[in-house]
């Protein structure tokens, strides 16, 4: 059997095209366009070479995962929405200074009217633009994926003035966001839901809270996204949790086993975790008390992205093999990267050449895996 590969979405971006988002009024709009286009070309190339399974279009036009969607939203202005740090940073404020510089708040934009999607066309021409590269580059992939923020993750960086209640205001980005996630199922690709909030908001949002509490909250987060998705084949969905995707302590951080459960009341057929980090490289065995339903793939991260140390394959390998001893079944374990490895324009923890690398490392991890489980 062969163990596939992919990736969580973000690929890096070359120094031009950082500048070029950072100001796109410094290039006219065929300039821009030519860019976006030359870069998307580039990164399936780059993922065709690395030997990955499962690619995308490496996110290359975004400035932001969560918030690149509110372009596509009605609504929005130009305010800016203050989010404070993680919690665990608290702990180390001289870290946390060192680490982020002397930014206090992260966020994105603020909700002043009703929320209507109106991007669809705006959509349609990024997934054109990914499948006109892939024909460029005469790629072959197994399958292909494009990636949408959950109504929880968009909750996250953005504020809303017009909703009475936080829950409200979500489940009306639940009803938004429904008709970008139709127009990617309806191109054939996988829908990827990046879903953070249902294990980095026990640090970043509910630091406060009980474990208890904190389910009720997954749960309702759950609930959100299962909204966002009517229509949506769930055999094309899969959902990725991480605990936040930059290189802090991570010692609040909810233990997987305390939330999964929950997970699979998605209607997803798959789910991505981190699992290459030091901090819950040894929550694999949250599988043997809490089965995978059936019908769904587990997509293990075996790539830290927040680090420049290349995994060494036979570490990769030994890692899927625990993952697919596990679960059972070895054809249900897909090998992935923990995170994104460009999430936010420019916040990339790993030197762009050296993604590559533990890319590369990725696919022969996986090949020597595929091998052993014969």
């Amino acid at each position: 059997m062969t163990v596939q590969t992919t990736h969580v979405g973000s690929l890096p971006r070359s120094p031009a095209l950082q500048d070029l988002l950072s100001d796109p009024e410094s290039a006219d709009d065929e300039e821009f366009d030519a860019a976006i286009t030359q870069a998307v070309r580039d990164a399936v190339r780059k993922q065709a070479d690395a030997g990955l399974d499962i690619a995308n279009n490496g996110e290359q036009s975004r400035l932001a995962y969560s918030v690149d969607v509110t372009t596509r939203l009605s609504g929005y202005d130009d305010e800016f929405a203050e989010r404070k740090l993680p919690a665990d940073l608290a702990d180390f404020p001289d870290f946390a200074e060192e680490l982020f510089g002397d930014i206090e708040n992260i966020g994105g934009p603020i909700l002043t009217d009703a929320i209507e999607y109106t991007g669809g066309d705006d959509l349609r021409r990024e997934l054109d633009r990914f499948d006109d590269a892939v024909k460029h580059e005469h790629a072959s992939f197994a399958d292909r994926f494009h990636t949408a923020p959950s109504p929880g993750a968009v909750l996250r960086f953005t504020e809303s003035r017009i909703h009475d209640s936080t829950e409200e205001y979500l489940f009306d980005l639940a009803d938004a966001l429904n008709e970008e996630y139709r127009i990617v199922a309806d191109s054939g690709l996988q829908l990827q839901i990046d879903a953070p909030e249902l294990l980095a908001a026990f640090t970043i949002t509910f630091e406060d809270a009980t474990v208890g509490e904190f389910r009720e909250h997954v749960r309702t987060y759950i609930q959100a996204i299962n909204r966002a998705l009517a229509g949506v084949p769930s055999e094309q969905v899969r959902m990725h949790a991480c605990w936040g995707n930059y290189p802090g302590p991570h010692h609040h951080d909810v233990a997987l086993d305390e939330v999964v459960d929950l997970f699979y009341e998605a209607d997803v057929s798959g789910l991505i975790v981190e699992a290459a980090n030091p901090r819950h490289r040894h929550e694999y065995r949250t599988f043997e008390e809490h089965p995978l339903p059936d019908g769904w793939t587990l997509v293990p991260g075996v790539i830290d992205v927040k680090t420049n140390i290349v995994e060494n394959p036979e570490a990769i390998a030994d890692q899927l093999e625990r993952f697919a001893e596990t679960v059972g079944d070895p054809s249900r374990i897909v090998a992935g990267t923990d995170c994104g490895f460009e999430t936010v324009l420019g916040a990339n923890f790993v030197y762009q050449d050296i993604a590559w690398k533990k890319l590369e490392a990725l696919t022969e991890g996986a090949a020597i895996a595929s091998e052993r489980l014969e």
